[in-house]
C-alpha cells in the first residue's frame, strides 16, 4: 500500500464516481425500474417490499462486516472487487423473472454496496483529511444523488424506446461497469494511516448516544418508504412514465448539493437541530407525495427526499462520532444496525399496508409520522450537547 497522500480532487471525484455506481444505481436504480416490474411480472405491493429489504438486509449484514479491522492493508482491493460485483448483480436482475432469484441477487448487491461504502470512504477520506480537503467529502457524498440523476435519465430514454424492465438493470450494469473502470484508474492506493493501530473501547454509558442510536433506526424506517416506492406512487397516480423519469431525476439533483448545504445550516444551528430540521423537511415530502394530486405533490416529494436524505444520514453518522469519539468504528457498526432494521422494515410493513389498502398513502403517512418521532427523538439527545458549533 503506498503510503504518500494522493490529489485530493481526484480522489474526491472518484469518490463521487463509486458512491453513483455503488449506491445510486446499485441500491436506488430499484425505484425507477420497480414499477415496470410490478405491471409486467404481477409483483405485488408486498413483493416489492420484501425484494427492497433484501437489499438493505444485505448492506446491514455488509456494513456490520466491513466495520472491523480485519482488512487492514486491503482496503482498495475489496472496494474495487465489491464495485466490480455491484456492476455484475445489477445486470443480473435483468436476467431473471424467479422472486427467490432476485432476493438473492439484491441481498448480495446490499452487501457488495456497503463493502464499497465503508472501504471507499476509509480511502478517500484518509487522504482528504491529510490534504486538509475535508470540504470535497460532500463531493464524495453527492455521488448517491449523481447517480440517482443518472439512472432517471437513463430510464427516461429507455422509456421513450419503448424498452422493458429487464433493459433497466441490464443498462444500469454496463453503466455501472464504466464507472467502476474509471474509479479503478483514480483511485491507485489504499487509505493512509496516522499512528499505530489500536483496539477500541467500550461504547460509553450515554443517554444522548442511546437516543441518537434509536433516532437512526426510525429514520432509517421512515425515508426508505418513499426511497423505495416514490416511483410506484407517481405510476399509480397515471401521470406518465416520462414524468416517473423526472421525478426520480429531481431527487437527485437535489440531492447532489444537500450535504454541503445541510453542513452549512449544522455549522450554524448545531448537529442535532439540523438533523430534526432535516427529518421534518423530509416528513413534508413524504406527506405531499401523496397528499396532492397532478404533479406537483410527487414532484415536491422527490425533491425534498433528494434534498435531505443523504445529508440526515450523514449528519446522524456526524453526531454518533461526536458522542464516542474514542471508538468510531463501533459507533458506526451500532448506528448503522439501527439505520439497517428499520430500512428492512420499512419497506416490508408499506408493502403489506399498500397491499391491503390498495394505494400507498397510508403506509406514507406512516413514514412521515416516523420521521417526526426520529427528529423529536434526535433533538432531544442534544440539548445539553450543543453538538456541530
Amino acid at each position: 500500500m503506498v503510503s504518500s497522500p494522493a490529489p485530493p480532487l481526484r480522489f474526491a471525484i472518484a469518490g463521487m464516481i463509486a458512491m453513483a455506481v455503488a449506491m445510486g444505481f446499485g441500491r436506488f436504480v430499484y425505484t425507477p425500474i420497480l414499477p415496470g416490474m410490478m405491471d409486467e411480472l404481477g409483483l405485488s405491493s408486498a413483493d416489492a417490499g420484501l425484494i427492497a429489504s433484501a437489499n438493505y438486509l444485505g448492506y446491514l449484514v455488509g456494513a456490520i462486516v466491513a466495520a472491523g479491522g480485519w482488512a487492514h492493508g486491503g482496503e482498495r482491493a475489496l472496494m474495487l472487487g465489491a464495485l466490480a460485483a455491484s456492476a455484475l448483480l445489477s445486470a443480473l436482475m435483468g436476467l431473471s423473472d424467479s422472486l427467490p432469484v432476485f432476493l438473492l441477487i439484491r441481498f448480495l448487491a446490499g452487501l457488495a454496496s456497503a463493502f464499497v461504502m465503508v472501504f471507499l470512504t476509509s480511502i478517500v477520506f484518509s487522504h482528504l483529511a491529510v490534504a486538509k480537503r475535508s470540504d470535497l467529502q460532500a463531493m464524495h457524498f453527492g455521488g448517491v444523488g449523481v447517480g440517482i440523476a443518472v439512472s432517471s435519465a437513463m430510464m427516461a430514454v429507455l422509456l421513450a424506446a419503448g424498452s422493458h424492465w429487464p433493459a433497466g438493470w441490464l443498462w444500469s450494469g454496463v453503466i455501472s461497469a464504466a464507472g467502476f473502470a474509471v474509479v479503478a484508474l483514480l483511485i491507485d492506493r489504499g487509505p493512509l494511516t496516522v499512528g499505530p493501530a489500536r483496539r477500541e473501547p467500550r461504547l460509553p454509558k450515554s443517554a444522548a448516544l442511546a437516543k441518537i442510536i434509536l433516532a437512526y433506526g426510525i429514520f432509517g424506517f421512515g425515508y426508505i418508504v418513499t426511497a423505495t416506492f416514490l416511483v410506484a406512487i407517481v405510476r399509480q397516480g397515471d401521470a406518465g412514465r416520462q414524468f416517473e423519469a423526472l421525478v426520480w431525476l429531481a431527487t437527485g439533483l437535489a440531492g447532489i448539493p444537500s450535504v454541503w448545504l445541510w453542513n452549512r445550516i449544522a455549522a450554524r444551528a448545531g448537529l442535532t437541530a439540523t438533523f430534526a430540521v432535516g427529518c421534518i423537511v423530509e416528513a413534508v415530502g413524504v406527506t405531499a407525495s401523496v397528499a396532492f394530486g397532478g404533479f406537483a405533490g410527487p414532484l415536491l416529494g422527490g425533491v425534498l427526499l433528494g434534498g435531505t436524505f443523504i445529508a440526515v444520514t450523514a449528519l446522524g453518522l456526524q453526531i454518533g462520532r461526536l458522542l464516542a469519539p474514542e471508538a468510531p468504528r463501533r459507533v458506526l457498526a451500532l448506528m448503522t444496525a439501527s439505520f439497517g432494521v428499520g430500512q428492512i422494515l420499512g419497506p416490508i410493513a408499506a408493502g403489506w399496508v399498500a397491499e391491503w389498502t390498495g394505494n400507498f398513502v397510508a403506509a406514507s403517512i406512516g413514514a412521515a409520522v416516523a420521521l417526526l418521532l426520529a427528529g423529536g427523538i434526535g433533538y432531544d439527545a442534544g440539548r445539553k450537547q450543543k453538538l456541530g458549533r
